[in-house]
């Protein structure tokens, strides 16, 4: 039986395919329908982004004479030659009164930020970085919740010439002190605590105990947060001025580094640069359809690369950005969702299978999205008919793809039929092959990128980065192919199903992690001799469960 048969599809009507982002780039560039785009992004590359470039309308200080170079080899491109610009100069395009962000205040409401007043504070914070003796190419930290002044801090920096290392919020001490040891910034921005429904976690306190770095301090309340002396608070790092030129940047400059775990217990050190959200400002505009005033809206962190994708891929498209910095569990982030008027609302399975137990979401009017989108575990196909249920048989864009691509390798569209759990295409400009454990090209296998392609990763901070994707990969048809590590099957009707990685990497409630990092910290304990853990996926598919395996050195502690 094909896939299709199991669960109903969502199938786009005429009037939604013509109004797609991907139908007027099919009219405009004279093409027969879907398949042929997708055909002509990889086999014409350097065409393909130029017209993502001029339709995302990618903002160049000095026009590139090179959109993509390969003489040193493919595993070696480099895009956008002889190009000056700064990719957050694209992120505000919109018009000056346009809602940019809006959120969900300590006392309910909503607030919406325009255009203009994010570049404000954009600006003021660029100053205040300026002030305390910041130079291009210097680093500075973001370890805090997914607020406006994290994603303000985040595009201030990058704007400054900066580099801005993203930590997660929900890291403990050590996590945060190997993550500033491997990228070594010199300022770090956090909040006093982090407010979840009546509780107050502590924040500044991990930080500080993680580091001697200066912190600046931004408070999650109404009270002036008690700091340390070598320390500032948010309003006194503030600059008033409110008018800022953007630092001129090679393509190639790193913007962000973000970490991913691998196959050892210290995370690689990932660096984005100023390509990489044009890859992911790509995705979001053939694949998600993200259109002008669209409101997204995705619970996420700035320490996992969803959230530097999220502020680019609704920014460039001159969406709205809906933040919602408490935790997505319950129906209050149901009701947020409802008066924010989400137009694509972005999930992880494991949340979608909590909401679907509970029937939490089950009373909000979510008739304003027009599309979901799903990534970081396999999807169950139970949960996700039951999400599209929830916006009244609405699609879900399954989304896969890593930290190392800047965005999606295998995805969905609007202008194909939508089925729970399940990829339709590769994303725009990308090319994979599947291939078993004798490098053969299979039905089920393991994923290979083909590169090149924008966003894909060129260097690492802390580890050989062709040791990591290149070395001994199979030849396919005279080209080099790329490890990335996810397992697929490719189904009857040429869509695709994810069946997890292949090494020990593994997706846990959407955040991939290493077998060994996890036994470093239990074996860290003094009444376990050794430990394993491993990920089990449920009967019918969903979420990864984790089994921890150990034996005790002696009695466990009572």
């Amino acid at each position: 039986m094909k896939q299709s048969d199991l669960y109903k599809p969502w199938h786009p009507s005429d009037g939604e395919i013509q109004s797609t982002n991907l139908s007027k780039s099919i009219t405009d560039l004279g093409l027969e329908g879907y398949k042929a785009l997708y055909n002509w992004s990889i086999a014409h590359r350097e065409e393909f982004w130029q017209h993502t470039i001029k339709v995302l309308g990618i903002n160049f200080r000095k026009g590139y004479h090179k959109i993509l170079d390969v003489a040193e080899g493919v595993e070696h491109p480099t895009w956008l030659q002889g190009a000056l610009l700064n990719i957050v100069d694209s992120c505000f395009q919109n018009q000056p009164n346009a809602t940019a962000v809006l959120y969900k205040s300590n006392q309910g409401n909503i607030i919406k930020v325009s255009q203009r007043q994010l570049q404000g504070l954009v600006n003021q914070v660029c100053h205040g970085l300026h002030h305390f003796g910041l130079v291009k190419g210097d680093l500075i930290a973001i370890d805090m919740p997914m607020t406006l002044e994290a994603v303000v801090i985040y595009l201030a920096g990058i704007k400054a010439g900066l580099t801005i290392v993203t930590i997660a919020d929900s890291f403990s001490p050590d996590e945060i002190r190997m993550r500033l040891d491997i990228a070594n910034p010199k300022l770090i921005f956090t909040q006093d605590v982090i407010l979840r429904k009546s509780k107050q976690l502590s924040l500044y306190s991990k930080v500080k105990e993680a580091t001697d770095l200066p912190c600046v301090v931004i408070s999650a309340t109404d009270k002036v947060p008690d700091i340390m002396p070598e320390d500032l608070l948010w309003s006194s790092f503030l600059s008033p001025n409110q008018d800022f030129e953007a630092v001129s940047c090679q393509p190639q400059d790193p913007i962000t580094i973000l970490f991913s775990s691998g196959t050892t217990g210290t995370p690689k050190a990932i660096p984005w640069d100023h390509t990489t959200p044009i890859k992911a400002a790509s995705d979001g505009y053939y694949h998600h359809d993200i259109k002008p005033g669209n409101v997204v809206c995705w619970p996420t962190n700035l320490g996992w690369m969803m959230g530097p994708w999220l502020v680019f891929v609704t920014l460039i498209n001159r969406g709205t950005l809906a933040l919602y910095a408490d935790a997505p569990h319950d129906r209050e982030f149901g009701r947020f969702v409802e008066q924010a008027a989400v137009t694509m609302l972005g999930t992880i399975p494991s949340l979608v299978a909590q909401w679907r137990a509970t029937g939490c979401m089950e009373s909000c009017d979510w008739s304003t999205i027009r599309c979901f989108s799903s990534t970081g575990e396999c999807s169950n196909a139970q949960d996700m008919a039951y999400l599209m249920q929830l916006g009244g048989h609405k699609p879900i864009i399954e989304y896969c793809g890593g930290t190392e691509i800047g965005g999606g390798y295998v995805t969905g569209s609007m202008v194909q039929p939508a089925m729970p759990a399940a990829f339709s295409t590769p994303t725009m400009g990308t090319e994979f092959v599947l291939l078993d454990e004798h490098g053969q090209e299979s039905e089920i296998g393991e994923v290979f990128l083909l590169p090149p392609a924008m966003g894909l990763s060129h260097r690492l901070i802390n580890r050989d980065h062709h040791e990591v994707y290149y070395q001994d990969t199979p030849v396919v048809s005279g080209r080099i192919t790329r490890r990335h590590g996810d397992q697929l099957q490719r189904l009857e009707d040429g869509y695709y199903k994810a069946l997890g990685r292949v090494d020990d990497a593994m997706n846990l409630g959407g955040i991939k992690i290493s077998a060994v990092e996890i036994e470093e910290v239990v074996n860290s304990l003094d009444f376990v001799r050794e430990s394993a853990v491993i990920a089990v996926p449920p009967t019918g598919g969903g979420p990864n469960m984790l089994v921890l395996f150990l034996v005790e050195d002696h009695p466990l502690p009572q």
